[in-house]
């Protein structure tokens, strides 16, 4: 079985226009760069992986992972995990709460979810804050527990948009390694979406333009 996250002929059309000509592989831990202009696609190349375009556009080509096409799926369906430019917790919901709503359902009993929750937390540098109301977190704390949110949910790959362009210089740094850090330990496929070279220089991998276009950042 092909292991990763694979694009096959991928092209996202709208009328006449190609916005997104995809045809890669993206390996276990490796992190790939989209970076273009706005506009010119990177987001649409994100919903035609999630299975989210819009009415208007038309997708061709294939999505597979780890060897099963998933083109035909819905998103939930899909195991593709996304990172959002905003953290999007839930305001409702505690820390811990927002970290439960994303183990599957096939985990049960309290201690076995209760202890995933602990093991999160503790990864990201946050231990004993799962009754925090996460209006009471810093960008930085509820940037990590995002992405533990994320992960919880037990992605086989994971596309991030913009993830770090909402924070601050000195944070950026700090959030964006432990992002990094966190898809080479949990060995994801990963594809990131940034404006910014020094995200696209630490991600290490690729980087290209919706086009499939090489870029150095």
């Amino acid at each position: 079985m092909n292991s990763g996250l694979c694009l096959d002929g991928l092209q996202v059309r709208r009328d006449d226009q190609v916005l997104v000509a995809l045809s890669l592989t993206i390996a276990p831990g490796e992190v790939v760069t989209l970076m273009a202009p706005s506009g010119a696609g990177k987001s649409t190349a994100l919903a035609a992986i999630m299975g989210t375009t819009a009415p208007g556009f038309r997708v061709t080509g294939h999505v597979l992972l780890n060897g099963r096409d998933v083109t035909g799926l819905p998103p939930h369906l899909r195991r593709i995990g996304m990172l959002f430019q905003d953290d999007v917790l839930f305001p409702h919901l505690s820390v811990g709460g927002n970290l439960a709503f994303a183990i599957p359902p096939s985990i049960t009993g309290r201690a076995a979810r209760r202890a995933l929750i602990d093991a999160a937390l503790a990864t990201a540098g946050l231990p004993g804050f799962a009754a925090r109301d996460p209006a009471t977190l810093s960008g930085g704390q509820r940037a990590r527990v995002a992405l533990m949110r994320t992960l919880l949910a037990k992605p086989a790959a994971l596309l991030l948009d913009e993830p770090f362009s909402r924070l601050d210089a000195a944070l950026r740094g700090q959030i964006r390694s432990f992002v990094l850090d966190q898809i080479r330990a949990e060995g994801l496929p990963a594809l990131l979406v940034t404006h910014n070279a020094e995200d696209a220089r630490a991600a290490g991998g690729r980087v290209i333009t919706p086009l499939g276009l090489p870029v150095t950042p």
